[in-house]
């Protein structure tokens, strides 16, 4: 059975700890490569083979609950997201907060400063202290859930944060309970009672709740604004008539019309009509595109002017604005490396602190500080101490930084993409279609002596207006601005990687390369074909029968933002590379015009992998292609950026997708990663530091200089622990990925120690055929230690392996016979 990853629903979870439990409960599951599970979202991701039935059951036997999460869920996404918890919070502090109020009015008002109490009993301490009881017990009943929960988790061996409250307030009251008899069998004095603590206690962590809950509601705005963006309906044409009809009834192949105003509600083709769509809710680009018959659209984007008939092309999940939800919803559910150190510690925190609070009752009852001061300190221990901000302190981040990002159409799709990205030393960039426009442009055009530019224009656009060469179509593209007339031509012929020949008027006209026109080239023209590489041209030769007849010059160029992108990254201390398979003179002069550090030419599309592989010694690499050619050096590399044409975003191989095909955003994309990073290393430092600092206090380690702390306050202090981690993921909201005024550099190191360690080995093999003979001897030569990569070419008849340290050329043989292949020699 092969693996799969599947999403499920989570329910029951109050903390870090409940994550951790369903977490390990999950991963012990035969079966289970990988499970990820979000307090934040109430999700769950696993990957492996095993059965939806065996996942839900683990969850269960938990102590929690769990559902698949299907397309119903995500059709209806948008619900799941609202906020449902903030207003039974909010119910529960309202009735807590009144039943509170007249408890603390008779612990308190009546008791110290002598206040009314109905049928006197103000003056019988047992009737005072049954009052209180029956109150507190009243405020605890409104919030049961910590004690349902609480204990629910504790049966399970699974303690909780509700744990935590649940044995600090119901302690209290249990020790309260017990003094009140005490009291009534001897007529005692009211002394000893902590109703109104317990009331606080679940009270204040119902408050703490709330402002959690709304804060943690706010980090989701970003996604739950991406899903207001879809259409609800379209307006379909069938047979002339226009239909409205909802968007689930929309199907492939239908044709729907868009008036200026109107949204596009799916992804389609125009196949009649023009409109200026407004592309910002994917985009994040304010400025309208042009579209015309035959350009693609994308469902939530506005028509602006113009009406537009389109055909459905891709509806429900498989939009572009669908997948851009999943995104961001998945890579917020994910868990970044950082987050391993939070959900280590949350994994046995809460039964730490249950066994901290046994031991703080104990030495205090050793030293004889009574019962009363022990029980209290143990009870603060209880209570003080909070998960809920480690288990936060990055999911609220990372959920907040994924939302700016798709704001801006940089899309993170996971977790440790987004992590990984800030911490990038070198970013290396495909030239042809990422660094260039990928479409060749005619630059110059030389004659011959005696030949009209006009008349040798006519012979070019003869012989290139049917090519299919990228240089080819840009002659006769040229040719075609220039109004100039095409004159027929007779057996045209192409010649593979040298150029093309025809008969025009009967006579034979060559176009191509230097090998293809020969000794008609005159030495002449040497110079300025020298000009033309050096300034990252290609020269293109055209010549008669007889003679050389002229020469064209095409390049192609930068994007607009190509070298103030290149300026950006190099500003943040990053190394830019450029990686491409043009020959080096052309592509230096590329790389001189786009200001990168280092260029790396003549490299083919597969030998891309293996120099990301060895930059990788150098450090963090960044690999910027078109998501097309390049998929096995985004793959290789530590983050894989593809520049997308806004329609597909779902390139497998890449890690981070750029909607605007914008080279500005990746150092955006850097800049968001690296300010997300700190972001959750303040939540960290808080929630660690918060910990550390208050459970000492509340366990009375610092008595002897005055400082204590009571159980309502160790109750407020958790409470407003998880609220300020919230809080402060929330700051995200205020980056700006475009602003360079910060910008600092990251020192670059480099690890030159292992390059010289690095050598590399060629074997002459007989007996490989094909590509998959190539596939068998490279996997082969791959498993051996100390083999760092190994290029084959079953053509060559050859592989060259790249080692590290000493591997003995036998072993090396071994690999390769074993495969049923002869090695004739190794030098």
């Amino acid at each position: 059975m092969s693996e799969t990853k599947k999403k499920y629903n989570v329910t029951g979870m109050s903390c870090a700890a409940c994550q951790a439990h369903v977490e390990k409960a999950v991963s012990s599951l035969e079966g289970v490569t990988s499970c990820e599970v979000s307090l934040l979202t109430n999700s769950m991701q696993v990957t492996g083979t095993v059965s939806e039935e065996n996942v839900i059951k683990a969850v269960e036997n938990a102590g929690y609950g769990a559902s698949v999460f299907g397309e119903s869920d995500t059709a209806s996404a948008e619900e799941a997201l609202k906020n449902k918890e903030t207003p039974k919070l909010k119910k529960r502090m309202i009735c807590s907060l009144i039943v509170l109020a007249v408890l603390m009015y008779f612990s308190m008002g009546v008791m110290m400063f002598g206040w009314p109490a109905p049928f006197g009993i103000g003056s019988n301490h047992v009737a005072l202290g049954i009052v209180e009881m029956v109150l507190s017990a009243v405020c605890m009943v409104i919030n049961g859930k910590f004690f349902t929960s609480g204990f629910k988790s504790l049966i399970h061996l699974s303690p909780n944060m509700d744990t935590l409250v649940a044995m600090g307030s119901g302690v209290s009251f249990a020790y309260s309970v017990f003094v009140l008899i005490k009291m009534a069998q001897t007529n005692g004095m009211h002394g000893g009672l902590y109703f109104e603590s317990a009331a606080m206690i679940v009270t204040l962590i119902t408050i703490g709740k709330l402002l959690e809950s709304i804060s943690k509601g706010r980090t989701t705005d970003a996604l739950k604004g991406l899903m207001q963006l879809a259409p609800k309906t379209a307006v379909i044409v069938k047979d002339g008539t226009e239909i409205t009809v909802g968007i689930d009834e929309v199907k492939v192949g239908d044709v729907f019309a868009v008036r200026p105003g109107g949204s596009i509600p799916v992804d389609g083709v125009i196949i009649e009509g023009n409109a200026a769509v407004d592309e910002s809710a994917l985009t994040g680009e304010s400025v309208p595109v042009d579209k015309d018959a035959g350009d693609h659209v994308s469902a939530a984007t506005i028509n602006r002017s113009g009406f537009i008939k389109c055909r459905a092309e891709k509806v429900g999940q498989d939009t572009t604005l669908a997948q851009i939800i999943r995104l961001v919803s998945d890579a917020a559910s994910s868990k970044a490396p950082i987050a391993r150190i939070a959900d280590t510690v949350a994994g046995f925190f809460v039964t730490a602190v249950m066994v901290i609070a046994v031991i703080v009752f104990a030495i205090w009852m050793l030293l004889g500080a009574g019962i009363e001061v022990s029980l209290t300190r143990a009870i603060a221990v209880l209570v003080v101490s909070c998960p809920c901000a480690l288990g936060l302190a990055t999911p609220v981040a990372i959920m907040v930084g994924s939302g700016v990002s798709a704001k801006n159409g940089i899309l993170f799709k996971t977790a440790s993409s987004l992590e990984a990205c800030g911490k990038t030393n070198i970013v290396v960039f495909d030239k042809t279609g990422t660094l260039t426009k990928g479409i060749p442009e005619v630059t110059d055009v030389i004659t011959a002596e005696g030949v009209s530019e006009e008349e040798f224009l006519q012979t070019v656009f003869a012989l290139e207006k049917g090519s299919e060469h990228p240089l080819g179509k840009a002659c006769a593209d040229y040719c075609r601005s220039k109004g100039i007339s095409a004159l027929s031509v007779e057996e045209f012929k192409v010649e593979p990687g040298r150029g093309v020949t025809g008969k025009i008027g009967g006579t034979l006209y060559l176009a191509g390369n230097a090998g293809m026109i020969g000794a008609k080239l005159p030495s002449s023209l040497e110079e300025a074909v020298n000009k033309v590489s050096e300034e990252g041209k290609t020269p293109m030769f055209f010549a008669s029968e007889d003679k050389y007849i002229g020469m064209v010059a095409a390049a192609d160029s930068l994007r607009p933002d190509s070298a103030e992108a290149v300026k950006e990254l190099k500003t943040l201390g990053l190394k830019v590379i450029m990686l491409t398979g043009d020959n080096e003179r052309t592509a230096k002069a590329i790389g001189r015009t786009a200001g990168v550090d280092e260029v790396i030419a003549g490299v083919l599309p597969d030998g891309k992998e293996t120099v990301i592989r060895k930059l990788q010694k150098q450090g963090k690499v960044m690999m910027v292609g078109d998501g097309i050619n390049d998929a096995p050096a985004l793959t290789r590399a530590d983050i894989g950026v593809s520049v997308s044409t806004g329609t597909d975003i779902a390139v497998d191989a890449a890690d981070i997708v750029l909607m605007k095909a914008s080279l500005k955003d990746v150092a955006a994309a850097i800049r968001i990663s690296r300010k997300t990073i700190r972001n959750i290393h303040e939540n960290l430092f808080w929630a660690f530091f918060y910990n550390i600092l208050l459970i000492p206090v509340a366990a009375g380690a610092y008595s002897a200089l005055g400082i204590t702390m009571a159980p309502v306050f160790g109750a407020a202090s958790m409470s407003i622990s998880s609220f300020t981690v919230c809080m402060n993921a929330l700051r995200l909201n205020l980056v700006k990925p475009y602003d360079t005024k910060h910008d600092r550099a990251v020192k670059y190191k480099t690890n030159d120690t292992v390059e010289e360690k690095e050598m590399t080995r060629t074997m002459k093999i007989e007996g490989m055929m094909c590509g998959h003979c190539e596939a068998s001897v490279k996997k082969a030569l791959e498993a051996v230690e100390g083999v760092e990569v190994a290029d084959v070419s079953h053509e060559k008849g050859e592989a060259v392996v790249t080692i590290s340290g000493n591997v003995d050329d036998a072993v090396l043989k071994k690999a390769v016979e074993d495969k049923d292949y002869k090695v004739i020699s190794i030098s």
